[in-house]
């Protein structure tokens, strides 16, 4: 007969772990740490107040999901993302965002559009007044609302991963100058597409949008020396680097 003791310590040793690990996902988005910081397997579980194996379980789920990296007798790393996996990262959102157009735009509707308007206007005063602390996690909601208003939830699920990797790109350099005003018209496109019902143009401009948006962050690691990887597409295998990729993807 199981022992009921020890599958409620394991149901909690599990939920702790997932709580570990959305509060590291937390502070990637926010910023808190970044790309190549170490990990501290018991400062973390002393904040939380909780053993250390539910903390490492949550890293080895997040080493599957590809947020982090073990190094023998050195410890956990946030990883580094390279040039060839930035590139890659945005071929294969670009093919989601387009799929997500595609299927949100015949049903579109008034609610939906009012919605969107709204979080734009946010989006475009916190542009304004310069407010990149703001600015970062309202246009990452506006993304993921998008694509979950596509109403398919295997293709939001992937699309988590690949963003939640995507938050490893380095944010550095980062303003709300005209750059975010070109990213605000192609918002507006995005929208406007989507109003017409016309699932063409909605996946056209979506896909557009991440394409412009790699595209902006070639000019900004340019902008601090770097050399660019390969643009996404079909058929095109992105550039081998050791480079790091030290560019920002907030403005997308």
């Amino acid at each position: 007969m199981p022992d009921p003791t020890r599958s409620l310590d394991l149901l909690r040793s599990q939920t702790l772990a997932g709580a570990v690990e959305e509060d590291i996902i937390r502070r990637i988005k926010a910023g808190v740490i970044v790309a190549g910081a170490k990990l501290n397997e018991a400062d973390l579980a002393e904040s939380m107040q909780i053993s250390r194996a539910p903390v490492r379980e949550a890293f080895r789920s997040l080493e599957t999901a590809g947020l982090v990296r073990f190094e023998k007798n050195r410890g956990v790393y946030i990883r580094e993302i390279t040039d060839e996996e930035a590139a890659e990262l945005y071929a294969v959102r670009r093919n989601l965002d387009e799929m997500a157009g595609r299927l949100l735009a015949p049903g579109f509707t008034d609610r939906q559009a009012s919605e969107l308007a709204g979080m734009l206007e946010e989006l475009e005063a916190a542009s304004m007044s310069g407010d990149v602390d703001r600015y970062f996690p309202l246009n990452i909601a506006f993304h993921d609302r998008l694509i979950e208003m596509a109403g398919n939830k295997t293709l939001l699920g992937f699309y988590r991963q690949v963003i939640d990797r995507m938050h490893l790109l380095r944010r550095r350099g980062f303003e709300t100058d005209s750059s975010s005003a070109v990213s605000h018209q192609e918002h507006l496109a995005i929208l406007r597409a989507l109003q017409l019902r016309d699932a063409d143009a909605a996946s056209r401009a979506m896909g557009q949008h991440v394409g412009n948006g790699f595209e902006r962050t070639i000019g900004a690691k340019l902008a601090v020396g770097g050399e660019p990887a390969t643009a996404p597409g079909a058929g095109i295998a992105p550039r081998k680097t050791e480079r790091r990729h030290r560019a920002t993807a907030a403005k997308e």
